[in-house]
């Protein structure tokens, strides 16, 4: 089942982070670029070589990259330093960690602005669910409902789950499903998302429940492909059919 799975995803903005922080030997020689004025008129670059054409290509592919991810701007000068301390072999002001993590920081509350009514609706959807009759939470915020009680053993994280389950958004709309597949599912317990790996966990096998997932616990600020957006609180009924334990 492709969209259980859970992969993780590298922003676009690692190379900025690598800019930053790998090492290259410094040319010998170097051309720069000059705007030409004519009249107090600023006119475009002329480019006297194949470093200056391609410089300015490595600029574009990472402007139309980062704005493709909503980047509109950016410190210029201290991204130039960036290069500049990389490309000169010289002691960079962050460590590739800090490197990593800032542009993460930066790329997560970019993601988290855009999407701030699909955040507030998953919200608004868990705070008045819980008051539902049957909801029981978790104290990871979890919710779900007993549908059928089953009377078999409990899976732990490290088994084998034959499940039949139905996945929706909060507007209704199905994007996965065993029972139109009609063949249920085996998986890994501890190879799925958070939702999945907590709730099964609280099943008896003959037992159907109902899952109603936060986003932290389903694929987070992740989109996954044209089905699931980033950020999705999701929906999931399943039914835990049998149990296998790891093989010694």
């Amino acid at each position: 089942m492709k969209k259980i799975i859970i992969t993780f995803l590298l922003p676009l903005c690692t190379l900025v982070a690598l800019a930053q922080t790998k090492k290259a030997v410094p040319s010998k020689k170097t051309t720069t670029v000059k705007k030409a004025t004519t009249a107090g008129k600023t006119t475009a670059p002329t480019f006297k070589s194949t470093l200056d054409s391609a410089s300015y290509s490595f600029g574009i592919g990472m402007g139309s990259s980062m704005k493709s991810e909503g980047l509109i701007t950016l410190n210029y000068e201290l991204l130039i330093k960036g290069f500049q301390d990389a490309l000169n072999g010289r002691k960079t002001l962050l460590t590739e960690e800090q490197s990593r993590q800032a542009s993460n920081n930066l790329f997560k509350s970019i993601s988290a602005k855009k999407n701030a009514p699909i955040i507030a609706e998953g919200k608004a959807f868990l705070e008045n669910n819980k008051k539902q009759t049957g909801v029981q939470i978790t104290p990871s915020g979890l919710q779900y409902q007993v549908l059928t009680r089953g009377t078999g053993v409990k899976p732990a994280a490290t088994d084998t789950v034959l499940v039949h389950y139905k996945g929706t958004l909060l507007n209704g709309k199905e994007f996965d499903s065993s029972y139109s597949r009609n063949e249920p599912l085996a998986l890994p317990l501890n190879g799925v998302i958070k939702g999945w790996t907590e709730g099964v966990q609280l099943m008896q096998t003959g037992s159907k429940y109902k899952f109603f997932i936060p986003y932290d616990l389903a694929y987070g600020e992740r989109a996954m492909g044209q089905d699931i957006p980033a950020y999705s609180t999701l929906i999931f009924e399943i039914e835990l059919l049998k149990v296998t334990p790891p093989k010694q």
